[in-house]
């Protein structure tokens, strides 16, 4: 996938887009125990994301949506179940790109 730096910086022009990938880079921290997984290896329930932030699910799913075209976070799912985690290469190429501006 190339690097989109208008479309991540479109993406990042929210806080609670924002929120959420602080919040994904910490799990533990701030989000309560998978009682299905056990672990955070394959990211954050939705619903944990949804009740996290405040908002709707609609409102969820479409910045989790936009956030995962812009190649920010990568999807795992589990039968009804999916799961978001930060995609940490993806992340770091924008960092560089930004510095190079």
């Amino acid at each position: 996938m190339d690097l989109d730096i208008v479309e991540i910086s479109k993406v990042l022009s929210n806080q609670a887009r924002v929120d959420i990938l602080t919040w994904l880079k910490d799990p533990e921290k701030h989000f309560p125990p998978h009682r299905e997984l056990g672990h955070f290896n394959d990211g954050v329930c939705v619903d944990h994301i949804r009740r996290k932030a405040g908002l709707s699910q609609s409102t969820i799913s479409h910045y989790l949506n936009m956030m995962y075209k812009a190649g920010l976070i990568a999807p795992t799912r589990y039968g009804k179940w999916t799961y978001f985690k930060r995609n940490e290469e993806t992340i770091q190429q924008y960092r560089e790109e930004i510095n190079n501006i």
